[in-house]
């Protein structure tokens, strides 16, 4: 027995077995050929965006070119004799270290030896280049007075997203000649170095590294959201500490004018500048040194921007974070892992899927199979969409989510197609057993409760307590004798056809045609549970057989009208145990009703021919004159034995008033 339970389970299940892995192994295909690559790293902006702003990273400091500076000054870029002025305002307060976000290949006179000067004279000092990798003719080189010192420059090459976004920092790269270190590497590296904090290459993995608290990992082409990306150099993604203005700021002139803030001053030396990271950069923004990041939002209105010299301040207080606080950088799941999460998003949506269509059977109401379906999707779909969030958000861990929420999606829809087409077969089998023998109505009732009635395509064999109508003409055999066979055939189907709507009119079931007799059913196929139910059902049987009546006397003056025969009937009703289902062959197969009550509503019918009932003669069983007693008038005719029982049986007959 447990066998075929197993069986059964695994065949009603079939379906969804084939979906999961069909729909995960689809919506793996489409995001690794960077199909979803958009929408993911619009995912991975939200999330940015979503996350509660961090604290102001006070180990760096950002002196910027404002607007008002460059009026300040007359020109730009800033003459040599400013800028070295500028530098040595900060190197007297002694910090950690400088980063001139400045390109200073060339002199801008006056003061280029005094600039000089002061890069010999300040070794804590980083200059910049850029590299020209895609295009030569766009590199520019350090500042001449470092060119020996190749420690002391770093790049500010950056890596732009084909939405035009920066969502990576390039740490390291080759240059052609050696393999350098970016501005914001640089800087980090020698803040961690004065505290004895040294990069150790992992031994497991030679592209990573531990560096104090943390470990770096190289960004991957297939990490996250991207597909297939170029990864070249030494790349993370960039965790940013917020959007454009989460750093202390002062501008060029406060510096030079000795007008900085209390605010951006140390409250234990009264310092803007000491032990810090300084970065030297332009803010202005007519000098359009700005970068959409995931803070930007979209293209179509004013989105916000980021300085170039804010985009290096984030990247290198990410390695400090992550060396002295522990704060991860952007985290992705090995393949595997990703591909999991996508097998598992498509499981939840067929299960979920699937179960509400078994909680909707069981309660017997579409809308039902639809609310828990919803509920349960909808549930899924959060706890995936704020699960992911709450991962980048707390631990920075970039997750699937838009495959994992697709496959979700793609897996409830095509198992919906499928459960559709599985409800299409069985309405199309139930309607073939009934179609032609109920009312829409119960047509309805059958249909919402077929999960208990159909079984691989039958209709099960079930017990039930029904009342069964046997109905057939009074002396037909005389007229179809004397009847012209065609007209004999007319004749006959307005009969049936009068009787039948009558059965179907009260609620039962045109079980079959008998040559002239009609057998109708009231109680199935859903079984009656309570004995009001089983008390209807024979109230409806009796009224049913007393509107035959009426129908036949209305025949009848037609049939005079029209030269035709009349004719009257006898009607035998049974209330008792039966048992319906499925009968027949592969070929050909219709619903039945058997037991020892079909038989008994036979005989009663068949009763003594000669007791004359007048134009329709209505006899029932005891058992359905203790339910229907109280609703139509009737007499006891005798307590005989039928045919075929071995009991005595009460006939009782049904008077029309």
């Amino acid at each position: 027995m447990r066998v075929k339970q197993l069986k059964h389970k695994i065949r009603e299940w079939r379906g969804v077995g084939f979906v999961i892995p069909t729909i995960a192994g689809i919506i793996t295909a489409i995001r690794f050929l960077g199909f979803l690559q958009p929408l993911e790293l619009v995912a991975f902006d939200r999330f940015m965006s979503w996350r509660p702003t961090e604290a102001i990273d006070e180990r760096i400091i950002i002196v910027g070119v404002e607007e008002e500076d460059l009026k300040g000054v007359g020109q730009w870029p800033i003459p040599d004799a400013i800028l070295a002025r500028a530098i040595e305002k900060i190197k007297a307060e002694n910090p950690a270290v400088i980063g001139l976000d400045f390109y200073r290949d060339l002199p801008v006179e006056p003061g280029r030896d005094d600039l000089v000067r002061v890069l010999k004279d300040t070794p804590n000092l980083i200059g910049i280049e850029l590299f020209g990798d895609e295009q030569p003719n766009s590199a520019v080189a350090p500042p001449p007075t470092l060119k020996d010192q190749p420690e002391r420059i770093g790049f500010n090459n950056v890596v732009i997203d084909s939405d035009g976004k920066l969502r990576r920092g390039l740490l390291s790269s080759y240059n052609g000649e050696r393999e350098a270190a970016s501005l914001s590497m640089i800087l980090a590296g020698m803040y961690l170095e004065h505290l004895g904090i040294i990069p150790q290459p992992l031994a497991e993995n030679s592209q990573a590294f531990s560096w104090g608290k943390g470990i770096v990992r190289p960004l991957q082409k297939y990490d996250g959201g991207y597909a297939g990306v170029d990864t070249g150099g030494y790349q993370v993604l960039i965790n940013y500490r917020g959007s454009a203005g989460r750093f202390l700021r002062v501008s060029l002139m406060d510096v030079l004018e000795d007008k900085i803030s209390d605010r951006a001053k140390q409250k234990s030396s009264g310092s803007a500048f000491e032990g810090r990271i300084v970065l030297i950069g332009a803010t202005a923004v007519s000098l359009n040194d700005f970068f959409y990041t995931p803070y930007s939002g979209n293209h179509i209105t004013t989105p916000e921007r980021t300085p170039g010299v804010e985009v290096h301040a984030n990247i290198t207080s990410q390695l400090l974070a992550l060396a002295l606080d522990g704060r991860p950088l952007i985290q992705t799941l090995p393949k595997p892992a990703e591909i999991l999460l996508i097998f598992i998003g498509s499981s939840v949506g067929a299960i979920a899927c699937w179960l509400s269509r078994e909680g909707g059977k069981l309660n017997a109401t579409p809308l039902h199979w639809i609310l828990v379906n919803a509920s349960l999707t909808g549930s899924a779909l959060v706890a995936f969409i704020g699960g992911s969030y709450l991962c980048f958000a707390i631990a920075s861990w970039w997750l699937p989510v838009v495959p994992c929420t697709l496959a979700l999606l793609a897996s409830t829809l095509a198992l919906n197609l499928y459960i559709a087409q599985i409800e299409r077969q069985e309405r199309q089998t139930l309607m073939t057993l009934f179609g032609r023998h109920v009312t829409p109505q119960i047509a309805e009732e059958i249909w919402l409760g077929r999960d208990r009635l159909l079984k691989e395509g039958r209709l099960k064999g079930r017990k039930a307590i029904a009342s069964v109508l046997f109905s057939d003409l009074k002396g037909f055999s005389t007229i179809a004798t004397l009847s012209d066979p065609e007209e004999l055939m007319c004749w006959l189907n307005e009969y049936m056809d009068g009787m039948a709507k009558e059965v179907l009119q009260h609620g039962g079931v045109v079980d079959k045609f008998i040559g002239d007799a009609v057998m109708g059913v009231f109680g199935v196929p859903i079984p009656r549970q309570h004995r009001e139910e089983i008390a209807n059902d024979a109230i409806a049987a009796v009224q049913c057989a007393l509107a035959m009546t009426t129908t036949l006397e209305a025949l009848n003056q037609q049939w005079e009208i029209q030269g035709r025969p009349q004719t009257s009937m006898r009607i035998g009703i049974a209330t008792g145990e039966v048992v319906t289902g499925s009968l027949g062959s592969s070929q050909r197969i219709d619903y039945t009703t058997l037991g020892d009550s079909v038989n008994v509503a036979a005989r009663l019918e068949g009763y003594d021919k000669t007791f004359d009932g007048g134009l329709c003669r209505i006899l029932i069983n005891e058992e359905t004159y203790q339910l229907v007693k109280e609703k139509f008038p009737t007499k006891l005719v005798e307590e005989v034995i039928l045919k075929g029982r071995q009991q005595k049986t009460k006939i009782y007959q049904v008077l029309r008033l």
